[in-house]
């Protein structure tokens, strides 16, 4: 074998950057890849929703993720319409009347959507069905089949 040859692997996944804003258990992106705007929210509300800027919607660059590459194909699945072409993930919220509530809903919702992003789905495992169902199943067939075959012969006018 000759020394010089490199083996072939897969190059690593980056490391986290130090600092930046903890998404996940494990995910962590520079500050300036999330972009924060407070909009006017829509639908009724008087006076409050007329003069304050309570929804919020929060941008994410998804390229700063250090994930892998599985987990990211299956972001963008999960994540659907709410990630733009140019791999930024945009999510609302405007349920609650203040600013900070949203906020904190638009990173608890980009939270739950990386963790079921990072979490792989468990292989479905074929079962055969048992004898006894499979018997079952063939006898009630057969029953039915009997209540089929009854129905059918003339009519009796008395």
């Amino acid at each position: 074998m000759n020394r010089d040859a490199q083996p072939s692997r897969v190059p690593p996944t980056p490391a986290p950057p130090l600092g930046g804003i903890e998404l996940a258990p494990g995910v962590t992106v520079p500050e300036n890849a999330v972009d924060l705007a407070a909009v006017r929210s829509s639908g009724p509300g008087g006076q409050n929703v007329n003069k304050v800027s309570t929804k919020v919607e929060l941008r994410l660059d998804t390229s700063a993720l250090h994930i892998p590459a599985w987990a990211r194909e299956r972001l963008a699945v999960l994540a659907g319409r709410r990630l733009t072409d140019d791999g930024v993930l945009c999510i609302a919220a405007d349920e609650h009347r203040s600013q900070s509530r949203n906020r904190s809903e638009c990173f608890e919702r980009l939270r739950m959507l990386l963790l079921e992003a990072m979490t792989r789905p468990k292989k479905r495992v074929k079962t055969k069905p048992t004898k006894s169902s499979q018997r079952r199943r063939m006898d009630e067939k057969s029953r039915r089949g009997q209540v089929k075959k009854g129905r059918s012969g003339g009519g009796h006018d008395d």
